[in-house]
């Protein structure tokens, strides 16, 4: 998969989530909150909530605090509903709460300097298509290219729906695969074809393009770690991330080739290759870059620096380039649908089998992180299995929509705060974040809020 002409071996026919500060309401505590025990001396420990007695108000039957409790409750066999009251005191309702803070900016961006260099580029990429295959080619090339680009945004999405990236480092994401990538192999190409005239369309999809595109798509995932390294806490970010850069490589490099099957053959050829590029392998830039991403994102893990990280991304490098050539070499032996089948569809499936297991891994850790709260008394165990388990959230955004005024977007804010605070408290552990701290702070402060805000009569 390549630029500047040659042929791209699937695209041809085949051959044959309060303050620290005292809280004014707050759960009444029944006995003074233990601190946590932690297994390694140097972990922080959770600041202890400063608790004030609320004044006496009845339960009453309009007071909507159980139910959501009770429904998780329901799910562990060893418990039952009425003992969502013994395991929940509500505090008094929730007075005029005053602006919450923001957890702060640094580090959670991508730089608007960034953006600007990119669009000179992608000024020169529009000139570039216009004058090589024509506005009207490349408008359909285009309008066709949003089909796959679609596909595996939404997959992307659903990756990353347990704790969303920030819309700008997506974005950033996004543009660096369609732009600057794009912009370096094209470049490559033409220094190649230069010095080296016409090469064989084997060799360029074989060896050239997953060298070239791969060290393009996997600088654009390390320039986020370098940027936005607070939104970068492990393998599924960097997964995510990787996913972003490819499908905008991908939408780009198949404007080309769409319109390129336009010029040459017609409807028929452009038919052709849209199933083949778009409809059979619409993943298949994404699923390469992931595999960067993924050996960056355990780099994040671990707290590493950016140097180490560069070494991680390096190692993650090769098993793209891998992959990809893998991939494009299938496509040009013997017969391709039968290869694509035997050897691209199961990759394919081992990778969504490594994106569950990533997930479900990610859903422990929120649950441990989360636990350490609850250890120290800002949360209750009910809470933390209703914050930390799929299904546990739906069950509070069952119980939410049910609510006066359905406070479902309220029950989401305390889902995505909760789910950050748990990253947060991961960095804090790592030691590799000076401001986690600080948004702690701020996250707990948050997460009170949004708990008055529900169980407010």
């Amino acid at each position: 998969m390549s630029f500047g002409g040659h042929g791209d071996p699937a695209a041809q026919r085949p051959a044959s989530r309060p303050s620290a500060s005292q809280p004014q309401d707050v759960p009444r505590q029944p006995s003074a909150p233990q601190s946590p025990s932690y297994a390694q001396p140097q972990y922080a420990q959770p600041p202890q909530p400063q608790y004030v007695q609320p004044q006496s108000h009845p339960q009453t039957a309009s007071t909507p605090v159980s139910p959501v409790y009770a429904s998780v409750l329901a799910r562990r066999p060893e418990h039952h509903a009425a003992a969502a009251y013994d395991a929940y005191t509500p505090p008094a309702p929730a007075q005029a709460v005053p602006a919450l803070p923001v957890p702060s900016a640094k580090g959670r961006h991508a730089s608007v300097w960034a953006f600007g260099a990119l669009g000179f580029v992608m000024l020169g990429l529009i000139a570039y298509f216009v004058w090589a295959l024509g506005p009207a080619a490349s408008l359909a090339g285009m309008l066709l290219a949003l089909v796959p680009l679609t596909i595996v945004f939404f997959g992307a999405f659903f990756i990353d729906r347990w704790e969303p990236e920030p819309k700008s480092v997506v974005a950033f994401a996004i543009a660096w695969g369609a732009i600057a990538s794009v912009g370096l192999a094209l470049l490559v190409d033409l220094l190649l074809t230069l010095l080296f005239g016409q090469r064989d369309d084997a060799l360029s999809a074989v060896i050239q393009a997953p060298l070239v595109e791969e060290t393009a798509k996997g600088l654009g995932v390390f320039l986020v770690f370098v940027m936005a390294r607070r939104t970068f806490d492990g393998p599924v970010d960097g997964i995510v991330y990787g996913a972003f850069v490819g499908a905008g490589f991908a939408f780009t490099e198949n404007i080309q080739y769409f319109a390129i099957s336009l010029i040459e053959g017609g409807a028929s050829d452009l038919t052709f290759t849209f199933v083949l590029r778009g409809l059979m392998s619409p993943f298949a830039h994404a699923m390469f870059t992931s595999v960067t991403g993924f050996a960056i994102g355990l780099a994040a893990r671990r707290g590493a620096s950016a140097g180490r990280a560069l070494g991680f991304g390096a190692v993650g490098l090769i098993g793209a380039m891998a992959l990809h050539a893998l991939w494009n070499g299938s496509s040009m032996i013997g017969n391709f649908f039968v290869l694509y089948f035997v050897l691209q569809v199961p990759l394919f499936i081992g990778f969504i089998v490594a994106i569950i297991l990533l997930r479900k891994e990610e859903a422990r850790l929120t649950y441990a992180r989360l636990g350490d709260y609850a250890t120290a008394g800002w949360f209750t165990p009910q809470e933390v299995s209703m914050l930390a388990t799929p299904a546990g959230r739906r069950a509070g955004m069952q119980w939410a929509a049910g609510l006066r005024g359905d406070r479902r977007r309220i029950m989401r804010g305390f889902i995505k705060d909760a789910t950050t605070l748990a990253s947060v408290r991961q960095r804090i552990i790592t030691g590799r974040d000076p401001l986690a701290t600080q948004d702690e702070q701020t996250l707990l402060h948050r997460t009170h809020a949004a708990r008055d805000a529900l169980l407010a009569v």
